[in-house]
């Protein structure tokens, strides 16, 4: 809505319009630099605190008009299965295969263990995003609704993976993500597939990725399969989708030096909009902005397997926070909300909160040093206590009885009677956040004073710590490969030496060799999906590498031989039918095993697996070739995709390296000796891109054959995840 049509609006609804807002088009307001703005989604505030009375006006007056304007219901708020949501403060955004959360030697979620951590790091959370698909998804043809269904246990498994988390009072959001078209069709609409998985699963919201609202079918659906399953959307939320919509991200909002006003929030105060700028290392416009609206925090470290941890000052911080929103949400989801009450102290800004027989301020600290002294001046009332919740004591107060003031631990009911007013003292934190109650006795609960000792002991944790925590990324070692006295058969032999090693990577969000590239951190460079390069001398010894990958039929000889069958067989072998491979295909790569499998194989082999580094050595030989054959690529020297399936290891013999080996670019990725881990995301690097490739989105995984210096992240999972139709490796050994 823009000025004009707020105006209109407001004269047909018969609303009489604060004198500030009416005079805007005459510029005669006192702040001239200021104009009211509620198409904003973080509403901006004045700087002028002369001018905040008249901004609420103003606020309130748009809130009446649009409201009238889409005639807005707020049933599906008053429906008692979504109570949950104006209690939902903390959201994770948790990847499935976060080694903090499942253990990939165990094969189990570390669900307990994962919230014991939480409550201590960040104050615990109230729901989490189990994010399954992305960055992964398109590496072969299944979907995302295949992501969850191959998740440890199946679908059953995440059901009580759901169940766990709500008996800890955690719900449970699954993810959408519009974009995925070009990958395996469902044979009906994605609202379909996406209900059946919210059913199976038991969730109890879903995260719209990429969007702002589901379509109006999502409600109706979702209704016939679980009640109370609530839709929250990455983008800003329109006012017409807040009904049916009682959650949404205020994703990278800029604020106001005085803190604005988030619209949907001030629109329904029971709307639920979780604060997140996902790059980020400092945090506290996110949490202030929180703390000055009742809103909610996203709290997302392992950001699609690139590391962007919580210093301890803003944990703390969210620690403080939570328990008071969670303890008053019914004062933060409520009708009377004032925000930018007169402090009295610069760059300290306040909201007001109240019910019958309470009043609650939330205050923030926009300075970069801690403001100690009178912070609030409030209007005593009759067996009123003062608390300073933050620090979960009584609050130092001033009595003002005329020009007399009297300074108390707390302004409660033995103050003078006369006293009008009283002045609240406290301390703030550099970027930090306070809280005080003023309540009488009757209103503040019987476990009132256990919950002040908990405060307390929380504040004993408060820091001013910024350090980034960096997380270091190891290299896995694997065990040493048995040395040959001569070079093995069917192998090529490659001379060592030492190297310059030009690696390039597509820039995505799950990084590059476990580290976030400064683009995302603001440091520019590349944008988003664009290559990006990276330099660095190796020296190799000689070794040997196999002429192609392994094939089906070699590595079912492994398995008659060996004996091997996997810890977990899910998805192993899978396009085997009957213990063997597909007739005629004996020939063609060994796909849908995981690294696990590979190194197994190559164990039997008296081999291992090449490390990055070799692999591509042997691809481009001593004149670092772009592409096997040379530096120009011809789709008729690989298998490019046209029939998207596997070829004969032996197919394109035009395609062979200068060390003479066959495959090296598509067919299939092959996997590198390269396990990495940071202990939040284990990844692998693979090589030579495959035969396929899922078209319609920039989000999907690198696919189609790929030039020799070009390296792939894989995320790892488990091997239901892991194992894929277009992954393969070959062997490496070393020889005296």
């Amino acid at each position: 809505m823009n000025r004009r049509e707020f105006f209109q609006t407001a004269a047909i609804a018969g609303i009489v319009l604060p004198a500030a807002a009416e005079s805007r088009a005459g510029d005669s307001h006192p702040d001239r630099s200021f104009a009211f703005d509620p198409t904003q989604n973080l509403v901006p505030a004045p700087r002028d605190p002369a001018q905040w009375a008249r901004f609420r006006e103003q606020l309130e007056a748009w809130r009446t008009a649009q409201r009238i304007e889409i005639g807005y219901s707020d049933a599906l708020y008053r429906r008692p299965d979504f109570a949950w949501v104006s209690c939902c403060f903390s959201c994770c955004f948790l990847m499935l295969c976060d080694e903090r959360f499942y253990n990939p030697r165990r094969g189990q979620y570390r669900v307990e263990a994962f919230l014991e951590e939480s409550e201590r790091e960040f104050g615990g959370f109230d729901a989490v995003v189990l994010w399954h698909a992305y960055p992964r998804i398109g590496v072969d043809d299944r979907n995302q609704f295949d992501c969850y269904r191959d998740q440890p246990g199946g679908l059953a498994g995440l059901r009580g993976l759901s169940r766990r988390l709500r008996r800890h009072g955690v719900a449970v959001f699954v993810d959408y993500n519009p974009w995925d078209t070009g990958t395996r069709r469902e044979g009906r609409s994605d609202l379909e597939a996406l209900a059946e998985i919210v059913g199976a699963i038991e969730a109890d919201g879903i995260f719209l990725d990429t969007m702002s609202q589901g379509a109006a079918e999502f409600r109706s659906r979702l209704d016939s399969v679980r009640p109370g399953v609530a839709l929250e959307g990455e983008l800003a939320l329109p006012l017409e989708h807040i009904h049916d919509h009682h959650l949404s991200w205020a994703q990278w909002f800029r604020d106001s030096e005085a803190p604005g006003v988030l619209r949907n929030k001030w629109f329904e105060r029971r709307h639920m909009q979780h604060q997140i700028k996902r790059w980020d290392r400092d945090h506290t416009d996110e949490l202030q902005c929180a703390w000055m609206n009742g809103s909610g925090m996203m709290v997302w470290e392992n950001v699609f397997g690139s590391w962007v941890g919580w210093c301890e000052r803003d944990k703390a911080i969210l620690r403080a926070m939570l328990p008071i929103q969670r303890r008053y949400a019914d004062l933060f989801c409520g009708e009377q909300w004032t925000p930018l009450v007169p402090t009295g102290r610069p760059g300290v800004y306040a909201s007001l909160w109240e019910s019958p027989g309470r009043r609650l301020w939330t205050l923030v600290n926009r300075t970069t040093q801690p403001v100690e002294g009178p912070l609030l001046r409030l209007a005593r009332r009759e067996d009123e206590r003062v608390y300073d919740l933050t620090r979960g004591s009584l609050a130092c107060v001033t009595m003002e009885q005329g020009s007399t003031r009297r300074t108390r631990i707390s302004g409660g009911p033995d103050a003078p009677a006369s006293a009008a007013s009283v002045a609240v003292t406290g301390l703030i934190p550099a970027r930090g956040i306070g809280a005080f109650l003023a309540a009488d006795d009757r209103h503040v609960g019987a476990d009132f004073g256990r919950f002040l000792r908990r405060q307390g002991r929380i504040n004993t944790r408060a820091t001013a710590d910024t350090t980034f925590p960096v997380r270091s990324t190891l290299l896995a070692t694997p065990k040493r490969a048995m040395l040959h006295a001569a070079l093995p058969p069917q192998m090529a032999g490659i001379p060592g030496g030492r190297f310059i090693l030009r690696s390039v990577f597509r820039l995505r969000e799950c990084g590059c060799h476990g580290s976030v590239h400064s683009h995302f951190s603001g440091g520019g460079g590349p944008g988003l999906h664009e290559p990006i390069t990276f330099e660095r001398e190796v020296t190799l010894a000689s070794y040997g590498i196999d002429l192609t990958p392994v094939t089906n039929g070699q590595f079912g000889e492994f398995l008659r031989q060996s004996g091997y069958r996997p810890a977990h067989p899910e998805r192993f072998l899978d396009h085997w039918r009957g213990g063997a491979p597909p007739a005629g295909q004996e020939d063609h790569p060994v796909v849908y095993v995981d690294l696990s499998d590979a190194r197994a194989y190559a164990r039997w082999a008296r081999k291992r697996l090449p490390t990055e580094a070799e692999w591509q050595h042997a691809a481009q030989g001593p004149e670092a070739l772009r592409y096997p054959w040379g530096n120009a690529f011809d789709a008729n020297r690989c298998n490019a995709g046209p029939a998207r399936c596997t070829t004969s290891v032996r197919a394109y013999p035009n395609g062979r390296s200068p060390f003479g080996c066959y495959d090296l670019c598509g067919n299939v990725w092959e996997l590198t000796e390269s396990e990495h881990s940071d202990g939040r995301t284990r990844f692998c690097l693979l090589k030579g891109g495959s035969h396929y490739r899922a078209e319609g989105s920039a989000w999907y995984f690198d696919g189609g054959p790929q030039p020799n210096a070009f390296a792939a992240k894989l995320l790892l999972a488990w091997p239901g995840l892991d194992r894929c139709a277009t992954v393969g490796f070959r062997c490496a050994a070393d020889f005296a």
